[in-house]
């Protein structure tokens, strides 16, 4: 068999797409989600060969010296990173080696580029359109996802103001961006030159579209924007595809486009956001409501207290959030969870599709402490069991179970879906403070009548728990 017959090569190409879709499809649920990592990362490392079997690889040569030293460095940083990262980091993680996919991208359109442009128009024949359209999207939309994904690891990292940054003509300048963008990508394709300075222009164009598109987001709407900027990697990658002529990179850039455009709509319904509202009208932008200040009597509560409550419960409810991927709480509270079920509790866990700070944080961070995949329910279906529920345990959530978004319409949340945790017999919400979310509203959920608040770190109140229920 000849390894470098393009028809075997096509064939393992078309065995990865394969593994890159059956991965893709056992990451929709929690309980194949690590089998589905492992067949997308086969996929990937058969067709990392395959592309290495083109016999225009010089096996002998500096170039695929080059690819290999690549390849080990990538592979030490990826594994390195993925075991030090820590859970609360893990969005930043995500949004950065998004951003670097983005940036690989336009470079290697600027690469690709550079190989003919100097030939100017006595050759331009020698490269047709398709590969120059693909060129061109890919350093525009590469560069819009390297930079605006920068800009989202800074806003999730605390580097930059999680709340929207806007300027005087904000939109008008972003559209003027876009506008040149568009036009310096048609000068490319059009143009009887190949100018070096307008493929450099159009990534500073584009580069600073990045910008300027996602630092008037919000940090409430960062899960929907991180599956946007997703999708506009996976484009890229399609892109870069027809520019190199590689069938892989098209179907791969493709699946990842159309998932994170896919993902990025659930979130959005997931918020009762449209994807324009995201990018025109974040929470908490300046001059915007922040909705009703809510007065009552807070309820505080004590370790023993919540434990005797939870003990004698008949149905337990935890909801978590943010707050106990910052604790690093996650094997505290499935230590809580397995001591009331040996107390014969009924305990499950509620899940927003946006609790955390990027898509289904909360079924990885929980996923991390060995929790039994049925115990996690999703809005939708653990919603209409609240009412049977004797406590619902809140641990770092907030705007997640904001009832104004329900009850009022003035309110920014407004018509955004969450878990109705209100409607329990008792709820104890544990955070460190009565401070807002991530959003900035108010919530009047700790003043509710049925509400206790328990102050503290997540992890050593929920320490103190599990030595007071055991108590019991």
């Amino acid at each position: 068999m000849n390894l470098h017959d393009p028809q075997f090569i096509d064939l393992l190409y078309l065995l990865a797409a394969s593994l890159f879709i059956v991965g893709l499809r056992r990451l929709g649920s929690p309980r194949t989600a690590r089998s589905g990592n492992t067949v997308a990362g086969i996929g990937m490392v058969i067709g990392l060969a395959a592309t290495l079997l083109h016999e225009e690889f010089d096996f002998a040569g500096v170039g695929f010296v080059l690819i290999v030293v690549g390849v080990l460095i990538g592979t030490v940083a990826g594994v390195w990173s993925a075991r030090a990262v820590k859970m609360t980091d893990m969005p930043q993680m995500v949004a950065f080696f998004n951003g670097l996919g983005g940036g690989c991208v336009a470079l290697i359109s600027m690469a690709e580029y550079h190989a003919f442009a100097p030939l100017g128009k006595l050759f331009y024949g020698a490269i047709d359109n398709t590969t120059l359209v693909g060129i061109t999207a890919g350093a525009l939309i590469g560069s819009v996802s390297f930079t605006g994904s920068v800009v989202a690891f800074g806003k999730l990292q605390g580097l930059i103001s999680g709340r929207p940054v806007t300027w005087p003509l904000q939109r008008l300048l972003n559209g003027l961006l876009l506008a040149v963008g568009v036009a310096l990508g048609v000068l490319i394709v059009a143009g009887d030159t190949g100018s070096q300075e307008a493929m450099v222009s159009l990534v500073v164009v584009a580069a600073l579209l990045g910008v300027g598109f996602v630092l008037p987001i919000g940090g409430a709407d960062m899960p929907v924007i991180i599956s946007l900027l997703n999708s506009f990697t996976g484009i890229a990658a399609c892109a870069a595809g027809f520019a190199l002529g590689n069938t892989l990179l098209i179907v791969a850039g493709i699946i990842v486009g159309a998932s994170g455009f896919l993902l990025t709509k659930m979130m959005g319904e997931a918020m009762n956001r449209t994807i324009g509202s995201v990018l025109f009208g974040a929470f908490g932008a300046a001059g915007g409501s922040a909705g009703s200040v809510h007065e009552g009597t807070v309820r505080a509560a004590t370790a023993e207290d919540v434990a005797i409550m939870l003990a004698y419960s008949r149905r337990v409810v935890i909801v978590p959030g943010y707050g106990l991927a910052v604790a690093q709480a996650q094997h505290t509270v499935r230590e809580l969870s397995d001591l009331l079920q040996a107390k014969g509790v009924n305990v499950v866990y509620g899940i927003h599709p946006v609790a955390g700070r990027m898509p289904g944080h909360m079924n990885v961070l929980l996923a991390e402490a060995n929790v039994p995949y049925d115990q996690l329910k999703e809005m939708d279906e653990v919603n209409p069991e609240f009412k049977q529920t004797d406590v619902v345990l809140v641990i770092g959530a907030n705007d997640v179970v904001n009832p104004s978004a329900r009850d009022e319409p003035g309110s920014p949340l407004y018509g955004m879906p969450v878990l109705n945790v209100d409607e329990a017999q008792s709820v104890v919400v544990m955070k460190r403070s009565m401070s807002t979310g991530f959003a900035g509203v108010d919530n009047p959920l700790f003043v509710a009548p049925n509400t206790q608040m328990l102050f503290g770190d997540a992890k050593a109140s929920l320490s103190e728990l599990v030595t007071a229920v055991g108590e019991v």
